[in-house]
């Protein structure tokens, strides 16, 4: 991928605050809630990470990993949230390679597996995501799909 690079926030953690202006940009949730857990990964008390992917050194995609992602189904954790691409980075794998990389660093720390609510389908299982079950989002009117990737 040409152009593009992947890295968690431990790599770059001058990125922090940008990088939760950034999630919060794109999702309406408090930039302090994202600063929160990014500072907890940073300090080590957490290897609930975060992975971004920057093209000219600006933020094309991201995500991040916390303990739920507001749904009922407390016991599966943790959860790949705000997962997001760019509309101009869009189509290029770079969302399936965030969700690799970050696969890729809980399981080398011996976390596995991994689980993340959507909407979507067809999009995650062609990176290896399974459906598990139904799960009811905290003030959400339907539930939403919750997968698993083992």
């Amino acid at each position: 991928m040409d152009g593009y690079t992947f890295l968690t926030l431990r790599e770059r953690p001058e990125l922090r605050d940008a990088a939760a202006a950034w999630f919060h940009r794109k999702w309406g949730v408090p930039a302090g809630a994202y600063l929160a857990c990014m500072e907890a990964y940073l300090r080590r008390e957490t290897e609930y990470g975060w992975y971004l992917c920057l093209c000219k050194g600006e933020i094309a995609a991201g995500l991040g990993v916390i303990e739920n992602d507001f749904h009922d189904r407390k016991d599966l954790k943790p959860n790949i949230c705000a997962v997001y691409t760019e509309e101009a980075h869009r189509g290029r794998g770079l969302a399936g390679r965030l969700l690799e990389l970050a696969v890729e660093d809980l399981r080398s720390k011996g976390i596995s597996p991994v689980y993340l609510v959507t909407d979507r389908t067809g999009f995650y299982e062609r990176y290896g995501w399974e459906f598990l079950c139904m799960a009811q989002g905290d003030g959400e009117p339907q539930q939403s799909r919750l997968y698993i990737h083992r």
